[in-house]
């Protein structure tokens, strides 16, 4: 059995020790990017099946102000992005509110009327002054021409709900 001198030992050994080093700054820097990419395609989803006018959510309208029972519509000057949504506030106290929990301030399904979205699943324009909060949830629908969906959703909420749960996840894959 052939004997090897300590001295080359101790070299081969830091020698792995600098290829594992390298391995797991190469295997961070893959992590790291793809967690970036990932977050980056959220946005993108995101993006295309929000509902945005104007390159704004809610038509503008303040997301916060809908939880005093009195939507209004956002400052122009007064505006957010969240996870690649443009938001706009009526004041820099509702823009404080939002920042500090946005996903509870964020509308369901993405801003489409909730009805559509349960009975057909599909994504509907809203009037964005017909809302309704259930379970600290905003949900928006759709009221024009004498047809005010949110009478139809209150009449079926629990199943339609859950229609629209199941749709919308299968929108946002």
């Amino acid at each position: 059995m052939p004997t090897i001198c300590w001295e080359h030992n101790f070299h081969l050994r830091v020698y792995i020790l600098q290829i594992i080093m390298q391995m797991k700054a190469l295997l961070t820097l893959v992590l790291a990017s793809s967690l970036i990419l990932g977050y980056a395609q959220t946005d993108a989803v995101r993006k295309t099946n929000f509902n945005i006018k104007k390159q704004v959510a809610l038509e503008g309208y303040d997301p916060v102000s809908y939880f005093t029972n009195k939507p209004e519509e956002g400052n122009e000057k007064i505006r957010t992005s969240y996870k690649g949504i443009v938001y706009q506030f009526a004041s820099q106290a509702n823009l404080t509110k939002f920042n500090a929990a946005p996903d509870k301030y964020e509308p369901a399904y993405g801003g489409w009327c909730a009805y559509a979205m349960g009975a057909t699943g599909e994504k509907v324009k809203i009037d964005p002054e017909t809302f309704k909060i259930i379970n600290g949830k905003l949900y928006l629908f759709y009221n024009f021409w004498g047809n005010n969906t949110l009478t139809d959703w209150n009449a079926e909420e629990t199943k339609l709900k859950d229609a629209a749960d199941k749709n919308w996840k299968k929108i946002i894959q």
